[in-house]
Formats: structure tokens, C-alpha cells, sequence
């Protein structure tokens, strides 16, 4: 194959398993040799990393990037939009804050992307074997067709074939495959070298006179029928179904995590689903608490807002019961500053309130800055005692930080880490912080319970007071946990797509 081919996968609606199938098809090619590398020109999401480059990016194509086997770079995702209201999105431009737009400024800003879009992607064409492009919600928004830069327009920008992909467990995946067909261009729909139906269940043979007829219909060939699998890959963003769902109902150790408006970053979680012993459980709105193990109050895109939903909804006076009736609380990021005594925002960063107060369990507070701290960290606990944190002291950690406000500790609180290196370079400073029980904990790091030997040893903790003893299944650590998941998603795709039908268009 000749340098520089490229292939993208647009679909019907959100949500159609877009991502999944992009970083299936990356870690095929990446397990036959070739050196690939996935791009999504706009992604909306409030699930986002920071880079080795302190640059901030999509999760989506982070998990792409990781089954391609590369580091995540933010040239895979040169626009990222984090909402911040029904209107409102933070609008962030290779890896950088440029500014909040409302949906419509953002529209018509759209077309002065374009050259920066292409540059982007000619420069990380250049440089692999094979670009797995992947598209935005449908290429049949036709309301949106004319400014577009992320469905056919990145496709012309790109000048690649496409793959329309359709979601079979909704229903009406022919009249959606059809009618998204129907609604493009000529030229568009020229472009278009091949239909996947995903998620499907049952027996294929029912389904061929279907696939049959669409392809009259569209002259369009299908390529795939692919089935629902028993995989645990991270999600793209809060639209699916992760929060509706539980892990490992016979876990020992009860871990939930509430469910905020504006939660960010959930994949902050995603371990404990690998952990044996962890029963693993949401709060969304409606949920009581109830008496776990641990409690966690998430990141989030809007604290304020979501401090204030805490306080309507009820969900204050629940988190405060759990923890007088003996849970641990920890908060991470947002979740931190939420702990605490009281969060100021003088510049309106976030809103028109300028001071509110948090929930009390830690003497901290928080004051929102102009500048957003985007960085990789790494450290060690430095706090340790006889509960949660029992031998932890001095264990390895790191993790990513993306925020707009500084916390202050007060005297009744001292710090969890000492973080000892940032973006690659030697530091000393503290982070996060602890109440005088410990059983109140905040930190700035996301990512910090992938650390699987921290994470599992706060598990055992809770596992030896509770009189239980830890599984005697050895966890994997969580980049073997993913790889293994990565390796079974290639293998449930390449025994349901034609890939020799991929490589053919990609060719052409």
C-alpha cells in the first residue's frame, strides 16, 4: 500500500458505534503493520485529556489513538467543543482555549476553519500509512451542509471514501441508512463505497433479504454486519448508556458516583469495572445514595451549576448523610472544589454568581482564574493513614489536570500528593487535600484510580474493615485491561467486515 491512504466512517445519527468502529479499524490495521492514526476533525464532548504537550483534547480519540498503538495527540482532534449551557460551548482550537461562542457565532465561524483543518490533517496523512477519519452525528443534516468541515465536508477536504454506518438496535436501520443516503448530493453520495449495520442481534440470515434490497435501492454495497459484543472499551461522551447501567452486582466494595448535569471526564471511573471486587454504581437524578463504600462527586464543566443542582435536587443533604453514617467522600476536580467551603468566581468565568458556598466537608476553597491549567503530572501519595489511604503512602501516580480554578487549603486539611514531575519536567508542589478523619478526599488529578496498585489497595482497605478478604484474582493493570479489550473489539470486527472490501475502496 502506498503512504498516505485514508478511510472515514460517517454515520446515520449519534451514536451509532462511530468511535468504536474507528478504533476497531485503527487497531486491525495497527496489528497487520501499518502505521495509522485516527482524526476527527470536531468533536463535542465534555470527556476530554491533556497530551504530553499540556494541549487538551477529545477521549474519543484517545482510545482510538491508544488501539492504533500511539501516543494521543491533539492533531487527531483539532476542535473540540465543551458545552457549557444549552447554547453556550467552550470553543477549543488545536489543543487551546480561543473563546465561548453560542451555537450560531460558532456556525458561522466554522468556514475560517477549514484551512487550519486541512493543514492539520495533510500533516498527520504525511506521516502514516492510513488515516481512519471518523465523522459527527450525520452527513444528512442538511441545515448544517453548507458550513460543514466534520461529515462531507472534511470529506472533501480529505478527498477520502467514505463508510455509512447504521445502528440496527434502534430500529428503522434501512429507512435511516435510506433516507441519509437520499438526502445528499450526487456527489456526496458518490463518495459513499460502503454501508455497515451495527449492533445487530440474532440470525444473520433473516436480516440478508434486507441487505439485499438496500443495496438495489441505494447501489451501495454492505460490508459488515456487525453483532453486539461483550467488550468494556471507555464511551465517547455521557450520550450512552454507562450511567444506566451497573458493574459486577456481586462486587464486595460499593462504589457511586453521582451523576452531575455538566459531569465531565467520567472515564475517571471506567477502572472500577475492571476491578473484581467493585460493584460499580451511578446516581442520576431521582437516585437516592446509598450507604457506599465510596462516594465520588466527579469532575464537571459548570461547578457552579452543578453545586446549585446538588443543593435543589436533594442530592446535598444525600451526600452529607452518607458521610455522617461512615462513607468515604473523594472528589476529583470539580468534585474537589464542590467539597469544600466555598467557591468564588470575581471574572464570571462560570457564571453571574460570584460566591457560593460548597458542601463543608473540606477546608478548602476555590477561586475561578482567567487561565486554564491544562497538564500531564506525576507524583506520589504523600498522606497516609490507618483507613482509606493504609499503606498507600509513597504509591505511584498520575493523571491529568484541566481546570480554571486554584484551591486554597486551610488549617483543618493537608495535602494527598506531591506531584514530582509536569509535562516531563522536575516540580515540587502539593495537591489535593484531605480532612482530619481521612475520610474526605480532593485532588485536581484525573485519571488518578487508573494507578491500579493505588486504586486497589484503597479496595483492600475497605475489603479488611468490612472483615472481607480481596479477591485472588491479580488485577491486570488498566493499559493491559484496554489492550485486551482493544485486541477482542479487531477480532469481533474483522470476522464481520469484509476487510478485504476495505482495503479495495481505500485503494481506489
Amino acid at each position: 500500500m502506498n503512504k498516505g491512504k485514508s478511510i472515514m466512517l460517517q454515520g446515520t445519527a449519534s451514536s451509532v458505534g462511530k468511535s468504536l468502529l474507528t478504533a476497531a479499524l485503527c487497531r486491525i490495521f495497527h496489528q497487520e503493520g501499518y502505521r495509522v492514526a485516527p482524526f476527527k476533525s470536531q468533536n463535542m464532548a465534555l470527556n476530554s485529556f491533556i497530551t504530553e504537550e499540556g494541549l487538551e483534547m477529545g477521549r474519543a480519540q484517545v482510545f482510538q489513538a491508544e488501539a492504533a498503538g500511539i501516543k494521543p495527540s491533539a492533531k487527531m482532534n483539532p476542535i473540540l467543543l465543551k458545552p457549557t449551557g444549552d447554547s453556550y460551548a467552550q470553543v477549543i482550537v488545536k489543543g487551546k482555549v480561543y473563546k465561548n461562542m453560542t451555537a450560531v457565532e460558532y456556525h458561522e465561524f466554522k468556514p475560517q476553519l477549514r484551512e487550519m483543518i486541512k493543514e492539520v490533517y495533510d500533516g498527520l496523512i504525511n506521516s502514516n500509512d492510513i488515516v481512519v477519519i471518523e465523522g459527527a452525528g450525520s452527513p444528512a443534516e442538511i441545515n448544517l451542509r453548507d458550513k460543514d468541515i466534520v461529515n462531507m465536508g472534511m470529506a472533501e477536504i480529505a478527498d477520502s471514501p467514505v463508510i455509512l454506518i447504521g445502528d440496527i438496535d434502534k430500529g428503522g436501520v434501512f429507512a435511516s441508512i435510506y433516507g441519509t443516503v437520499m438526502l445528499l448530493t450526487e456527489e456526496e453520495r458518490k463518495r459513499i463505497k460502503g454501508v455497515i449495520i451495527n449492533k445487530f442481534r440474532g440470525d444473520k440470515r433473516i436480516l440478508e433479504p434486507g441487505l439485499k434490497m438496500l443495496e438495489d435501492l441505494t447501489g451501495i454495497p454492505v460490508i459488515g454486519v456487525i453483532p453486539y459484543g461483550d467488550l468494556n472499551i471507555e464511551d465517547e461522551d455521557s450520550v450512552t448508556q454507562r450511567f444506566t447501567r451497573e458493574s459486577n452486582k456481586e462486587g464486595k466494595v460499593i462504589v457511586e458516583v453521582i451523576q452531575l448535569p455538566h459531569i465531565s471526564n467520567f472515564t475517571d471511573f471506567h477502572v472500577f469495572e475492571t476491578l473484581p471486587d467493585v460493584y460499580l454504581r451511578y446516581i442520576t437524578s431521582g437516585d437516592r445514595v446509598g450507604n457506599p463504600d465510596l462516594l465520588i462527586i466527579p469532575g464537571s464543566k459548570n461547578t457552579i451549576a452543578d453545586l446549585k443542582y446538588l443543593r435543589e435536587s436533594g442530592l446535598e443533604k444525600e451526600i452529607l448523610r452518607a458521610y455522617e453514617e461512615g462513607s468515604n467522600v473523594f472528589g476529583i476536580c470539580g468534585g474537589y472544589q464542590i467539597l469544600g467551603q466555598k467557591i468564588k468566581d470575581p471574572l464570571g468565568v462560570e457564571s453571574s454568581i460570584t460566591e457560593i458556598k460548597g458542601l463543608g466537608l473540606l477546608d478548602v476553597e476555590t477561586i475561578f482564574e482567567g487561565e486554564k491549567v491544562t497538564t500531564q503530572v506525576e507524583g506520589r501519595v504523600t498522606f497516609e493513614d490507618e483507613g482509606l489511604m493504609k499503606h498507600c503512602k509513597n504509591t505511584s501516580i498520575k493523571g491529568y489536570e484541566i481546570h480554571m480554578g486554584r484551591t486554597k487549603l486551610g488549617k483543618d486539611v493537608e495535602a494527598l500528593v506531591t506531584i514530582d514531575k509536569k509535562l516531563g519536567e522536575t516540580v515540587a508542589y502539593k495537591d489535593g487535600a484531605v480532612d482530619k478523619e481521612g475520610r474526605v478526599f480532593g485532588t485536581y488529578l484525573h485519571g488518578i484510580f487508573d494507578e491500579v496498585a493505588f486504586t486497589q489497595r484503597m479496595i483492600s482497605n475497605i475489603l479488611t474493615k468490612k472483615g472481607l478478604t480481596p479477591s485472588a484474582t491479580q488485577p491486570m493493570t488498566f493499559e493491559e485491561f484496554k489492550n485486551k479489550e482493544y485486541d477482542k473489539l479487531a477480532k469481533l470486527v474483522k470476522e464481520n467486515l469484509d476487510m478485504n472490501k476495505i482495503y479495495e475502496i481505500m485503494e481506489e
